[in-house]
C-alpha cells in the first residue's frame, strides 16, 4: 500500500490531496484510496495527519483492520510514541490475521528498529498460521512467499542456521544471487572499507540487485495490464475512435494483454494482474486529471488507479481457473494456450 517514490521526485502533500479528492468521488474504494493518501502524508513527514487518516478509517468497519492498524503502528513509531505502536503490534499479533500483509508490516517495523528477535518471531507466527501443513509443494502466494523471504533475512542476520522454511524461500527465490548471499550481513559491512574501488563495485551491485527486487518486494498493488470487455471497447471506440490506434480490434487488444504480461513475467516482474475497465469509470478518471479520456496517455494511468483501488484479477490464473478474458474456457485452453 506504501508508495515507493523518492520525497524529491514527488510532491506527496498535492497527491495526498488528489487521492483524498478520489476517494470523495468513489465512497465505495475509500479505503485503498485513504491508505494511499497516508502513506504520501507519511512520506511527506505529516505523520500526524497520516494518523488521523488510520483512525478515521478505523472508526468506519474498514474491509482490512489488521492491515491498516500495521500502517498505523509502522507510523507511531517514526514520530516517538513507540509504546503506544507496542501495543497495537500485539493486538496485531495476538488476532492472529489469516492476511499475510499486516504480519510484513510488523514485522518489517520491529527489524526496521532493531527488534531481530520480535521480527522473526512474529514471521514464525505468520507462517504458521498461513502455509498449507498438509502439502507443502502446493501454489503458494506471492504475498505469503514474501513472508518467507522476510524470515530468511532476519534468520540470517541472527545467524541462525537454516531451516525448512529458508530452503523452501531459496527455492522459491528467482533471481540469479541466492538469497545467502543478499542477506549476508558481512556484504554492508564492506561499505565501511578504505579502498575507494572496492566500495564502489559494492556500491553498484547492491544498486544493480536490489533495484528490482526491492520494487517487487515493495510494490504496493500488481502491476496491472488494462482489459476492455468487448461491449465496453466498443462503446469506448464509438465515443473516441481517435483510440482505435490503440485498440485495432478487440481479439488483438486480448493478445496484446496476453503478450504483454508474458514479457513482463519473463524480465522477472512478479505481482501481475489485470484491471478491467468500463467507459463510465474512465471518463471519470480522466476528468479527475483535468484532461480529454481521448488522451491515450491517460491509459495506463487509469489501470494504475484500478489496481490501487484493489480491482486487480492476478495473472496467470490458477491451475484449472477461467481464463482471465472472460470467456468462461479454461485459461490454460484459451489465451494460456498461446
Amino acid at each position: 500500500m506504501r508508495p515507493d517514490t523518492p520525497a524529491d521526485h514527488t510532491d506527496h502533500t498535492a497527491e495526498a490531496e488528489r487521492l483524498l479528492r478520489t476517494a470523495a468521488q468513489y465512497p465505495e474504494d475509500h479505503e485503498p484510496l485513504l491508505l494511499q493518501a497516508a502513506a504520501h502524508l507519511e512520506l511527506a513527514g505529516d505523520r500526524e495527519r497520516a494518523t488521523t487518516l488510520y483512525d478515521r478509517l478505523l472508526a468506519a468497519e474498514p474491509e482490512h483492520p489488521a492491515l491498516i492498524k500495521a500502517f498505523k503502528a509502522a507510523n507511531l513509531w517514526e514520530y516517538g510514541h513507540e509504546a503506544e505502536a507496542r501495543a497495537i503490534i500485539e493486538g496485531i499479533r495476538g488476532s492472529a490475521p489469516r492476511d499475510p500483509a499486516p504480519w510484513e508490516i510488523v514485522a518489517e517495523t520491529l527489524e526496521t528498529h532493531d527488534e531481530l528477535d520480535a521480527a522473526h518471531a512474529t514471521l514464525t507466527t505468520a507462517l504458521t498460521l498461513l502455509l498449507p501443513a498438509d502439502d507443502p509443494t502446493a501454489d503458494i502466494p506471492y504475498p505469503t512467499q514474501s513472508l518467507l523471504t522476510a524470515r530468511h533475512r532476519v534468520r540470517r542476520l541472527l545467524a541462525l542456521d537454516h531451516d525448512s522454511w529458508d530452503e523452501l524461500a531459496d527455492r522459491l527465490h528467482r533471481a540469479e544471487i541466492t538469497l545467502d548471499e543478499l542477506h549476508d550481513p558481512k556484504r554492508l559491512w564492506s561499505l565501511g572499507s578504505d579502498d575507494p574501488a572496492e566500495l564502489k563495485a559494492e556500491l553498484a551491485r547492491l544498486r544493480t540487485e536490489l533495484g528490482t527486487y526491492r520494487a517487487a518486494l515493495s510494490r504496493p498493488f500488481p502491476v496491472a495490464v488494462l482489459h476492455w470487455p468487448a461491449p465496453e471497447l466498443d462503446e469506448l471506440l464509438t465515443a473516441y475512435p481517435s483510440l482505435s490506434t490503440e485498440y485495432p480490434t478487440h481479439a488483438a487488444h486480448l493478445l496484446d494483454i496476453e503478450a504483454s504480461l508474458r514479457e513482463l513475467s519473463a524480465t522477472g516482474t512478479a505481482n501481475l494482474g489485470i484491471v478491467t475497465g468500463t467507459v463510465p469509470s474512465y471518463e471519470a478518471f480522466a476528468a479527475s486529471e483535468s484532461s480529454s479520456p481521448s488522451n491515450a496517455d491517460l491509459l495506463p494511468q487509469y489501470a494504475t488507479t484500478l489496481a490501487a483501488r484493489g480491482r486487480a484479477v492476478a495473472w496467470p490464473p490458477r491451475r484449472g481457473e477461467a481464463c482471465w478474458c472472460g470467456s468462461g474456457v479454461a485459461y490454460s485452453e484459451c489465451h494460456g494456450a498461446m
